[in-house]
């Protein structure tokens, strides 16, 4: 018993490290005989502020609960975002059905330019300073993914130089 509760002490360290950003929540109805029948939606962005970040959406009868959700899919779904001095290492840009996002490092002091699902991820994934901009439809599902496609497709100097089979000195000169 003792043991258990030990990791749930840990599990609940864990929990207190990450960033939690609610991007959308949604309320539907739904028409039944008695009247309207709400449930909600919620879409979860989460990050360490270290480089990693993820997100997730929920639904269920309640908003607490399909925040709950959202945020428990978003642990599952974390993915490595590469920083460099603060910033992104290279421009990049992402696309998801008729979103796209471009996304530019930015120097030091200019802080987070970013609007809506973007400025969200940049902000749990402990990047401080970056321009973007969005482009195309503005359904912030589909800008989250497009910014979630630029992440995967980004390229840190160590994987770079390992594809090219130099050394990192080799590669800054």
């Amino acid at each position: 018993m003792e043991h258990t509760r030990e990791r749930d002490r840990n599990f609940q360290e864990k929990d207190k490290e990450f960033i939690e950003k609610l991007v959308k929540l949604n309320r539907t109805a739904k028409v039944v005989k008695g009247g309207r029948r709400f449930s909600f939606s919620a879409l979860t962005v989460i990050g360490d502020r270290k480089g990693n970040v993820g997100y997730g959406f929920g639904k269920a009868n309640d908003v607490s609960e399909a925040i709950r959700k959202s945020v428990e899919k978003a642990k599952r779904n974390l993915v490595p975002l590469p920083i460099k001095n603060g910033t992104i290492p290279h421009e990049i840009q992402g696309v998801f059905k008729a979103s796209k996002v471009l996304l530019k490092p930015a120097c030091s002091g200019t802080g987070i330019i970013a609007g809506g699902p973007v400025r969200a991820i940049m902000e749990a994934g402990g990047v401080t300073d970056v321009l973007s901009k969005s482009i195309g439809a503005s359904s912030q599902y589909n800008v989250l993914k497009a910014t979630f496609d630029c992440i995967s497709k980004m390229m840190d100097a160590k994987t770079l130089a390992k594809n090219r089979g130099k050394s990192l000195r080799d590669l800054w000169g």
